[in-house]
């Protein structure tokens, strides 16, 4: 047998830049808490909490002053600044540079015409579009192809994505707008595209395109509570039939996999690496004795 460890699988920038600040931060002593769980990926938000971080919700925040809360790598809407300014808590922002980007985009075209038809794909009650919808007055939130018909065909529209969504659904959305403003008696130029996109999650899905096809049996390990680990799921299941998802490294137990010669373990951008490297570890112990 043989286990091939995913060589691009691991956090991406923003959510390992966000953990090695909460690292940083609870190493000093200090109690710190953070706005919601850091990542979605009950093990490792589990270590965090063990490290002395604790994890709050919004109900919980608006009770709170002289402290030190974290902003996690979703980013926040600006009522989030001004109510923690208000209360003497420290904010250790941990917003990822891609969504700041994202954010201060969305503002900009809001200050250019305060009318602006403003549409972002993206999960309604994700926290990154919590954190975009509080930049401006009025916008449109699309969860897929079919809540095109929320967008005002009659106006302009300013399309962005979420920086987790899928590139080819964003691409359908994209190609509905812009047929329906043409239809209207609108030019191309009404539709004006933002990708928004992070090209380090958007490459993942080609990448595990070709990654699943090299191996017998595929684990991909991702959070329950993860859309990211979802959608990336569906392409290796899509690409490989032997493909299994689970959460931890217990879970190896439930299949038999005495039979692959190859087997290939990957994750989500909200899996960590320690997690991918003890689920190999746990099957070599099981299938691989000699190896130990």
């Amino acid at each position: 047998m043989e286990i091939l460890i995913d060589p691009k699988s691991g956090f991406c920038f923003g959510v390992k830049r966000a953990i090695e600040m909460a690292e940083s931060e609870v190493a000093k002593g200090r109690p710190l808490y953070c706005l919601g769980e850091i990542v979605h990926n009950a093990e490792e938000v589990n270590r965090l909490h063990s490290l002395g971080i604790q994890f709050i919700d919004r109900s919980i925040f608006y009770t709170l002053s002289n402290c030190k809360v974290m902003i996690r790598a979703h980013g926040e809407p600006p009522e989030t600044y001004r109510f923690a300014e208000s209360r003497n808590i420290e904010l250790i922002d941990a917003t990822c540079p891609v969504v700041l980007k994202l954010q201060d985009r969305i503002r900009n075209v809001q200050n250019v015409d305060p009318n602006a038809q403003i549409v972002i794909f993206g999960k309604n009650d994700h926290p990154e579009i919590i954190g975009l919808r509080g930049q401006v007055k009025k916008v449109i939130i699309i969860e897929s192809p079919d809540d095109t018909e929320k967008v005002d065909i009659t106006k302009p529209v300013f399309l962005f994505a979420q920086t987790t969504k899928d590139k080819k659904i964003f691409a359908i959305i994209k190609k509905k707008i812009l047929e329906r403003l043409l239809k209207y008696g609108h030019n191309s130029d009404d539709l004006i595209v933002y990708n928004s996109i992070c090209g380090q999650v958007a490459n993942r899905a080609p990448w595990l395109t070709s990654f699943s096809k090299t191996v017998d049996t595929l684990i991909f390990v991702g959070g329950k509570s993860s859309s990211n680990s979802k959608l990336l799921f569906e392409v290796c299941k899509q690409h490989n039939p032997n493909s299994y998802f689970i959460t931890s490294a217990d879970e190896i137990d439930k299949f038999n996999l005495a039979t692959p010669k190859r087997i290939g373990i990957t994750g989500a951008t909200s899996t960590p690496s320690w997690l991918i490297e003890s689920v190999a570890d746990r099957i070599r112990k099981k299938y691989i004795p000699e190896s130990i």
